[in-house]
């Protein structure tokens, strides 16, 4: 698979990701841990509306809204993520879904790549467990997607 599979934002972070030697690429995901925002009003005063990510061994939880169900595939999606500050890989993950996703439609979200987390160049500097966690991420945002299009 290609860069050119991924989504614009998407495949502009991998390219950054990629351009760099591994101590630098740890350095991107902590400013990507930095970068995520904080969850808004509506879910950080009701943490019930969020689904826990037991694949990460952080706490990790997250919601996504998608438009008006008549829209369909091109339904426009929203991702909120929620990492504790003391877990900056997982936070780090976070942020990058949480900038690669923005924007896209339903359609272009399912259409993202299972393997991004490999595609960052980290395997060697994180553990396998977090790449797993990313990708539990990845996969729960694409089942909430799936359903609530379906809905």
């Amino acid at each position: 698979m290609t860069d050119a599979e991924l989504p614009g934002a998407f495949a502009a972070i991998v390219d950054d990701f990629q351009a760099l030697t591994e101590p630098d690429r740890l350095q991107l995901l902590l400013e990507f841990a930095e970068g995520l925002p904080d969850l808004p009003e509506r879910y950080a005063d009701h943490p019930e509306l969020l689904e826990p990510v037991p694949e990460c061994q952080s706490p990790v939880f997250l919601v996504v809204e998608v438009g008006e169900a008549a829209e369909g595939a091109d339904a426009p999606v929203e991702v909120f993520l929620s990492a504790p500050r003391e877990s900056p890989t997982t936070r780090g993950f976070a942020g990058i879904l949480t900038e690669g996703l923005a924007g896209l439609t339903a359609s272009q979200v399912l259409a993202v790549p299972d393997d991004v987390p490999h595609r960052l160049g980290l395997d060697r500097a994180v553990s396998p467990l977090r790449l797993r966690g990313m990708a539990g991420m990845l996969g729960r945002i694409k089942r909430q997607v799936r359903e609530r299009v379906a809905a």
